[in-house]
């Protein structure tokens, strides 16, 4: 069973193959946790939309709030906000594949912005407290992007750094190789979180489903953006 998917989110021409390849092995189930970063600045570091419902052209998805006010009554770093998601990409580009996958499914989006390892954990175990204390099983998606507008070579060479640690299932080493190397890696800390909730909802292993750069479609070797697909069991 699927504990967890990490995901691009790139325009679909670019990194929507990366993320299919992975989305095509997982039984989603009825309720997702989404993270990804947030590239505005808007809102709360740790935001929680914990009502409404969102729009793709596959339909309508609501917000399971029973199970998003579980999650921020056991953390004190999560914030319920919705300011953080009005104009953030990394987090609906996800959707419409979890759609094809599950007609029925409710999400929790949460926005993360620069917080530390330590508040990294506390949200990690909060959301695996949460789910063990759920009846149904639950999906997490991390939302991210790996290297962004480096040669090819020092991409690849960053994101196998990078990739390393989260197949070793290495929250605190992915979170300071990013730091320590400068890795461009934007949503590194929804996946450093979806990585403690993981280890400690019992997963053992990662695999990598596919590693791409935007070079390989646009032809640009120059300045590329990494994409990777991963899923935790």
């Amino acid at each position: 069973v699927v504990t967890a998917v990490m995901a691009p989110h790139a325009g679909y021409v670019y990194s929507g193959h990366v993320a299919a390849a992975a989305y095509a092995r997982v039984a989603v189930p009825e309720k997702v946790i989404i993270m990804g970063p947030n590239h505005t600045g808007l809102g709360s570091y740790a935001a929680v939309m914990a009502k409404g419902t969102w729009r793709t052209p596959l339909g309508d998805v609501d917000i399971a709030e029973e199970l998003a006010l579980a999650l921020l009554s056991r953390s004190n770093v999560l914030e319920e906000d919705s300011q953080a998601h009005m104009f953030e990409h990394s987090l609906e580009v996800q959707l419409p594949f979890l759609q094809y996958r599950r007609r029925a499914l409710e999400i929790v989006p949460i926005c993360l912005g620069p917080i530390s390892f330590n508040e990294c954990v506390e949200i990690g175990e909060a959301i695996a407290n949460g789910i063990k204390a759920w009846e149904e099983p639950i999906l997490l998606v991390a939302s991210t992007d790996m290297t962004h507008y480096e040669p090819q070579p020092s991409a690849e060479e960053k994101d196998e750094m990078a990739l390393t640690r989260i197949l070793a299932l290495d929250p605190q080493g992915l979170y300071a190789t990013v730091k320590r190397a400068g890795i461009s890696m934007c949503g590194f800390i929804p996946t450093t979180i979806a990585l403690v909730a993981s280890v400690s909802l019992g997963a053992t292993e990662a695999e990598l489903v596919e590693y791409a750069t935007s070079g390989d479609v646009s032809g640009d070797y120059s300045q590329v953006v990494g994409y990777a697909s991963v899923l935790v069991r």
